[in-house]
């Protein structure tokens, strides 16, 4: 199924971040593991991460250093900081909220 773009632009800090929490990514690696945990739904493009995951280093939720491949590359790798997982705790909590709240106008019934 194709998602609307506009509902997945309010969600991207929340997936990153997410992502984050188990282990530090590279950016390649993050968008595979983003596609495959949800079968493919999610498909961010390079040109779309990348500006993402620059803010979050800016706004201090995130730390990258560089470290070469195995196959010589050097890559960037993100790892979530402390600010970054309070954010990340207070994206989750306004999520449920928000998910909660839509699941009870879309699923109450209308008046006949």
């Amino acid at each position: 199924m194709k998602i609307d773009k506009s509902l997945m632009s309010g969600s991207t800090t929340l997936l990153a971040l997410s992502l984050l929490a188990g282990e530090e990514m590279y950016g390649y690696q993050m968008i595979t593991e983003l596609a495959r945990r949800s079968n493919n739904v999610f498909a961010l493009k390079e040109g779309t991460l990348y500006p993402i995951l620059h803010g979050l280093e800016a706004d201090g939720l995130l730390s990258v250093r560089e470290k070469k491949s195995e196959e010589g590359r050097t890559r960037k790798y993100y790892r979530i900081t402390r600010k970054g997982r309070k954010t990340l705790d207070a994206r989750k909590e306004e999520w449920r909220v928000f998910r909660e709240q839509v699941d009870a106008v879309v699923n109450s019934a209308a008046p006949a």
